[in-house]
């Protein structure tokens, strides 16, 4: 006799899938169109996703990027703003005549692999929404070229509406055409801080000046100055100026904060460094590790991009950034065109292996000491409480005396001698921990904008190196959506039916004081008997 079923879980029941696909390419930068392109022309049935543009009300959250309210109302109009991306993408229109089918404005919020708890899927799946809907596709093979994401460090004022990131700053004046601002002051002297202020010049805006908290790195030094852009070394931020969103900034050299001096701005685009989206790698359990050199933690790859889960791919700035990756996209398209010959061959077909990249010549900066050097810079120049997570409200005196959230009622003296360093002698600190007592990190924009800089501060406040302190955890959905996107609307009638119930109870969810259905316990009795009998 079977041993029977019980009829209130969802063994068995299948997933729907609403279509499966040879090869997925997350994410259609240089890296992305370049490996679907590629692997269009090797054979591959090819579906190319990319976020953008995205909707309006994730601008608002600075998702993917960090906008900073500087998009004008024209996001709004997303039909314009897929013109706009095309424009800005010309390989797009390469990518539709190659056979891609290329899907914009679609957003990638998890993934599903066979794992220790996972164990009764045919193939990965890989979850998709867009504002309307949101549903599951199965795949044999997936590069991701998720590219990176702004590095945000706080400095007094860096909370108001008018500080953005390099990224943001890039995708509002290139991508979407839609920047608001007109003045600039750009936080950063090197690569990536000299790439945003010609951006910005040849759009047709002022850059106000460059401020740096180290030395005028010299491979820009030239560059800068035939700008004509004032140029700021060893100096830190000491406020911002204005009183709804940002008109100014004062700066003061580290040697003299006396001497602090008004810049007048309505943009301050913090263009320090850029960090690695790994969040898809850590949901499909690919093994992650500290790179500093390439810009904090990154997917362990071999030369054609190969994770070590079957099937799974990275290409481009996700796999680690670098300056001469920064100042030159075809060294992110060449790792795509490897990772797609690399998927062509692991599907059987008769392809070539690409030269792998050349090693780096000149020897990797210590971007760790970097970014310690410019958050210590703006902690100690502030001498006062500054925001660590926007989106929570987790002030630097709350994150470092480990205080609970500002909503909760609690009493100041119990936590009075706790703070990080105590917490530290207990054991590791890890952000997971962090995130349970001060909520940092748990905001809407799910961490982008204080994750390495928790991380950092953990560090520091521990006298350990940054690298100890583990990566914090992603769960799905790796995107903020609406939560009618993400409703059962795909579930099957069998599966919607079980969920009001668990072990055969009906009406389990429904006050005491409302009597159950006839209808819903007649049904699980049914079922029960039904499942017992065979």
């Amino acid at each position: 006799m079977p041993s029977p079923v019980d009829p209130t879980s969802i063994a068995g029941k299948a997933f729907p899938v609403a279509e499966h696909v040879p090869l997925l390419v997350l994410g259609a930068g240089p890296a992305g169109l370049a490996a679907a392109i590629e692997a269009a022309r090797c054979g591959l049935h090819v579906v190319l996703l990319d976020e953008h543009p995205v909707a309006s009300a994730l601008i608002g959250l600075d998702v993917p990027f960090v906008f900073g309210d500087r998009l004008d109302p024209a996001v709004q109009n997303k039909p314009r703003m897929t013109e706009r991306v095309v424009a800005a993408r010309p390989d797009l229109e390469q990518a539709v005549e190659a056979g891609v089918d290329v899907r914009l404005g679609v957003y990638a919020w998890g993934a599903f692999v066979t794992g220790a708890t996972s164990r009764a899927l045919p193939h990965p799946l890989l979850g998709l929404a867009d504002e309307a809907r949101s549903w599951l596709v199965s795949f044999d093979r997936m590069i991701v070229a998720a590219g990176a994401r702004d590095l945000a460090l706080a400095f007094p004022g860096w909370d108001r509406p008018g500080v953005m990131g390099a990224r943001g700053a890039d995708a509002a004046i290139r991508l979407y055409q839609a920047f608001a601002g007109r003045r600039l002051v750009v936080l950063g002297a090197g690569v990536l801080g000299l790439g945003v202020a010609l951006g910005a010049q040849e759009a047709g805006l002022e850059v106000a000046a460059i401020v740096d908290v180290g030395v005028l790195p010299a491979t820009g030094a030239a560059t800068l100055r035939t700008l004509g852009i004032p140029i700021h070394t060893e100096h830190a931020i000491r406020a911002t100026l204005g009183t709804a969103e940002v008109e100014g900034v004062r700066i003061a050299p580290l040697a003299d904060p006396g001497a602090a001096f008004d810049i007048a701005c309505d943009t301050i685009v913090c263009a320090v460094d850029l960090v690695p989206n790994v969040e898809m790698f850590d949901l499909l359990g690919c093994p992650i590790g500290w790179r500093p050199e390439l810009g904090g933690f990154v997917p362990q790859v071999d030369a054609d991009g190969r994770t070590s889960v079957p099937g799974i791919y990275a290409a481009g700035e996700c796999a680690g950034v670098t300056d001469a990756a920064v100042a030159d996209p075809a060294l992110a398209a060449a790792a795509g065109r490897r990772a797609a010959r690399a998927a062509a061959r692991d599907a059987g077909l008769d392809v070539e292996a690409l030269l792998p990249a050349p090693p780096i010549a000149a020897p990797p900066a210590d971007r760790d000491a970097m970014h310690r050097h410019w958050l210590a810079s703006h902690v100690d120049a502030a001498r006062a409480d500054v925001m660590i997570c926007r989106c929570e409200e987790v002030g630097l005196r709350d994150l470092l005396g480990v205080r609970p959230p500002r909503y909760l009622s609690y009493d100041g003296k119990k936590f009075a001698a706790r703070d990080l360093r105590s917490l530290a002698a207990d054991g590791p600190i890890n952000q997971d921990q962090i995130k349970r007592l001060t909520r940092a990190g748990m905001g809407a924009c799910q961490g982008r904008r204080c994750r390495e800089q928790v991380q950092l501060l953990l560090a520091m406040q521990g006298n350990q190196p940054t690298g100890s302190v583990p990566l914090p955890s992603y769960r799905a959905p790796l995107r903020p959506l609406p939560l009618n996107v993400l409703s059962a609307h795909d579930e099957t009638q069998e599966m919607r039916d079980n969920w009001v119930v668990w072990f055969g109870i009906p009406g389990q969810w429904l006050p005491q004081w409302e009597p159950v259905p006839d209808h819903a316990a007649s049904a699980v009795e049914s079922r029960v008997l039904r499942e017992f009998e065979t």
